[in-house]
């Protein structure tokens, strides 16, 4: 047997459980693995000691909130000033605009920037009390990296808001007036900050959206106080034309709902089936009913009129022919000849 080299050699008063190095010899290698990892066992909590973590937890939360319990009282008595303030710079605003020659939708519009103000004023003082680290640069950062979700989340409503500002500052109707939008006819009984309320001629309320008022065609029946009304009638061929004429422009005239600074109107429109056609117009109220009413008195009179002076108003007539013989029960022959 070959002698072993020196650098095979092994002491023979050295094992090999010697030459293993140890957990604490720096020369080791790191496992990375601790103690539970290699099956050591864990020590599990006590149902006593999560209990007990829980009601310190509720009780952290309990002292926090009565710790900063003063500091939100001041905050709600604060923002009831406000809505007091808020009042009061409404009651102001009316006040101070009242001899201003100004339209009342533009004062009603002033009025609710003013609250707004005091609002908004009234809301940061008291976010800054409630919450002392609050500054007003804190808050309008904040306000202002918030802007695009609460714009994206309530986009209808921002627009309907913006839209009856608008409708508030330039439309030319008021509370009041008569309007017709989309088909709807109604007057205008309030403009919110949402929508537009509408009181039709029937009697029923509708909410209509600002934001469909200010992108539709608006028809404002009382932006004046007179509206033309036109009818149509017909009188006979055989009668005098330049007769009728006249006797209709008079009894549309004697009525007391035709307005008498604007002129009667009466013209040959076309040759009907049966009739030579006029086209009627005056001028009259311009609300719903006052037309109305106007219209009623002015069929009448002309009615009145063209029999007074007999002139025919015709009407169709139907002649029905058969084919066949009918029999007429009671007749004798002699009736039939």
């Amino acid at each position: 047997m070959s002698p072993l080299s020196p650098a095979t050699q092994v002491d023979p008063g050295t094992s090999d459980s010697d030459t293993t190095p140890s957990a604490g010899d720096p020369a080791a290698p790191d496992s990375g693995i601790d103690g539970n990892a290699l099956g050591e066992p864990v020590e599990a909590m006590s149902i006593d000691d999560a209990a007990e973590t829980v009601l310190g937890t509720i009780r952290d939360i309990a002292d926090g909130f009565l710790g900063h319990l003063p500091l939100l009282v001041a905050g709600v008595i604060i923002l009831i000033l406000t809505a007091g303030l808020a009042y009061i710079a409404r009651r102001v605003a009316r006040r101070l605009l009242k001899p201003v020659s100004l339209r009342p939708s533009l004062k009603e519009l002033i009025g609710r920037f003013a609250v707004i103000g005091v609002w908004a004023i009234g809301f940061l003082v008291a976010a800054m009390v409630t919450f002392p680290g609050l500054t007003p640069s804190k808050a309008l950062t904040a306000l202002g990296i918030g802007s695009l979700a609460i714009g994206l989340a309530f986009k209808d409503i921002f627009e309907n808001f913006f839209a009856g500002v608008l409708i508030l500052w330039r439309f030319p109707f008021e509370n009041g007036d008569y309007i017709t939008c989309k088909g709807i006819t109604g007057r205008v009984v309030d403009v919110t900050v949402r929508n537009t309320e509408l009181r039709t001629v029937s009697g029923e309320l509708v909410v209509m959206p600002n934001i469909d008022l200010y992108k539709n065609a608006v028809d404002v029946l009382t932006s004046r106080s007179n509206r033309r009304i036109g009818i149509e009638c017909g009188i006979a061929y055989g009668e005098d034309v330049a007769e009728a004429r006249g006797v209709i422009r008079d009894a549309v005239t004697a009525c007391s709902s035709v307005s008498s600074s604007e002129e009667v109107q009466v013209f040959a429109r076309a040759f009907g089936a049966s009739s030579i056609d006029f086209e009627v117009t005056w001028w009259s109220g311009s609300t719903p009913l006052e037309q109305r009413r106007s219209r009623d008195q002015v069929i009448e009179a002309i009615k009145s009129a063209l029999n007074e002076h007999d002139i025919e108003i015709p009407f169709p007539h139907r002649t029905l022919t058969f084919n066949d013989p009918i029999p007429l029960s009671g007749m004798t022959s002699a009736d039939a000849t």
